[in-house]
């Protein structure tokens, strides 16, 4: 079967060979890779084609980035990158698929969700302390290795920012780290009740204004049965007690952590 998708020479790409597209990209299987390549279909102009391109290579440098220095066993917690051309992004294949769907069929362990979590943390924080704003945080850009582990993926919509910058205090139309730790609990919470939680943030924006906004806690689902602890961390995610990916994840270790005085 065909797909709607063309390669660079104007061949149509077959359907079996695509694992994913949004926007600006199209992903496809290639020698046992994830290649991301610019969105071509028979419609498409050459601006179009060019944004597209364009969106890659701004993709490529933030993957530069969150792979330097290539000793630092963090970095790990991000799909390795391992070849680029102007256009398109060579990325390690992972088998197991997205989270999203993963989720449509499969209920994880508490013990599972806890290490996800954990894990989806630790790679926010990473990508945090290389000056990088990822905006886009969703189930669907987290991918599952052989082990079942998380790896982050797919930076079209982040922030490159200079190395060094204050993460506290940046701002790049709104978008924040305290968005993208929101954000995040929104998957923790998928995780834990297998229900996306969606999340507006320009939802009651004047037509002009183009910045992100976290919404009122109201707009936002109950966590009420979700196991407490759990919850109260992803409480924490949306009305910003977590000052940092960091001060989240240190939470979130603490509840794998044995109680005192407990025997294993």
């Amino acid at each position: 079967m065909t797909s709607p998708f063309l390669d660079a020479q104007g061949n149509t790409i077959p359907k079996e060979n695509v694992l994913g597209s949004g926007g600006t990209a199209v992903v496809i299987i290639q020698d046992g890779n994830a290649v991301k390549l610019p969105l071509r279909c028979p419609w498409s102009t050459a601006y179009d084609v060019q944004s597209s391109i364009d969106s890659i290579k701004r993709e490529q440098c933030v993957y530069d980035r969150l792979q330097q220095p290539p000793d630092d066993v963090r970095s790990r917690s991000v799909v390795r990158c391992t070849r680029q051309t102007p256009e398109a992004t060579h990325l390690a294949y992972m088998a197991n698929g997205d989270l999203k769907t993963h989720l449509a069929t499969t209920r994880p362990s508490a013990e599972l969700q806890l290490q996800w979590c954990l894990e989806m943390s630790q790679a926010l924080d990473y990508v945090h302390e290389r000056c990088v704003l990822v905006a886009d945080i969703a189930s669907r850009n987290f991918l599952l290795d052989a082990q079942l582990s998380l790896k982050l993926c797919d930076f079209s919509e982040a922030s490159l920012l200079p190395l060094g910058s204050d993460m506290s205090i940046v701002d790049d139309n709104g978008y924040t780290t305290q968005i993208d730790i929101g954000l995040l609990g929104a998957v923790m919470y998928e995780i834990a009740t297998g229900i996306q939680c969606k999340v507006e943030l320009y939802k009651n924006n004047d037509p002009a204004d183009g910045r992100a906004y976290w919404p009122a806690r109201v707009a936002l689902p109950d966590t009420k049965g979700i196991d407490p602890a759990l919850g109260g961390i992803i409480e924490g995610c949306w009305s910003r007690r977590f000052p940092s990916a960091g001060h989240l994840s240190r939470a979130l270790q603490a509840l794998r952590l044995p109680a005192p005085g407990a025997t294993t």
